[in-house]
């Protein structure tokens, strides 16, 4: 019984460990000519033209560009496409 609690507790350890992974923050630092530092927010929004699981981040990028976003990569733990820009 103690053997099954110990894999149980494991478990839900990483569960929260993959969930945290995503859970990033969303604002970005950039410089700025003068060299200051600049907050900036990135939003981020899934994709409405990946179809399927995304396994590519390049993959997933060029698709996000078609919709006019900057960026794109594979979201970690529910392997869905994520487009970003700047909000």
């Amino acid at each position: 019984m103690e053997r099954s609690m110990r894999l149980v507790s494991a478990t839900f350890v990483l569960v929260l460990l993959l969930a945290a992974t995503e859970m990033g923050p969303m604002g970005v630092e950039a410089r700025t000519e003068s060299n200051k530092a600049v907050e900036g927010k990135i939003c981020e929004y899934p994709s409405t033209l990946f179809k399927g699981l995304c396994f590519s981040s390049n993959n997933c990028k060029h698709t996000c560009r078609k919709e006019q976003f900057t960026r794109g990569k594979c979201s970690v733990f529910t392997r869905a496409c994520v487009c970003t820009k700047k909000c």
